[in-house]
């Protein structure tokens, strides 16, 4: 799944940035405690992970299992944040929205011996040069131009 997002409505078409996005999905547990989500290393990429549940796999023990994340704040430092605290008798699962984090991520069981899964979106945003559109998207665009048919004043009669 992808799609055009327009960054700013004065650039023209090489303004525009390509987002894609493909499903995310970690287990956590005793044996696996964390996980480290980091994108490629291309220049002209930016890699997001789009958190969007938390719940808790089968086998969970009657236990509070807290996960916490580690990402870098506004100012570049490396934060950690606990987003979740299961319970398999009263919160088996959280929903996150879409809880947007940079790259790179840490996912880590904090408490509990799971089994947790996290799961959500890897989002891939890139710049897009004139020659990645399409000519059917140009056609389009002229097809638009052309429907539209200026209105002529009427003749005045003598």
């Amino acid at each position: 799944m992808s799609y055009y997002d327009d960054e700013s409505s004065d650039v023209g078409l090489a303004g525009q940035s390509k987002l894609e996005s493909f499903l995310f999905s970690c287990e956590l547990s005793s044996k696996v405690p964390f996980y480290t989500f980091q994108g490629d290393e291309e220049e002209d990429l930016e890699h997001f992970l789009e958190l969007r549940t938390v719940c808790l796999g089968d086998g969970a023990k009657v236990e509070s299992n807290v996960v916490e994340v580690t990402a870098m704040n506004h100012q570049g430092k490396t934060i950690s944040v606990p987003i979740a605290n299961l319970h398999i008798s009263c919160l088996p699962m959280v929903s996150l929205g879409e809880f947007e984090l940079k790259a790179p991520v840490t996912i880590r069981l904090k408490a509990g011996t799971g089994p947790v899964t996290v799961s959500g979106l890897h989002l891939i945003a890139s710049q897009v040069e004139e020659s990645d559109l399409s000519d059917e998207e140009f056609e389009d665009e002229d097809e638009e131009e052309e429907e539209i048919t200026p209105i002529k004043p009427a003749k005045k009669k003598q």
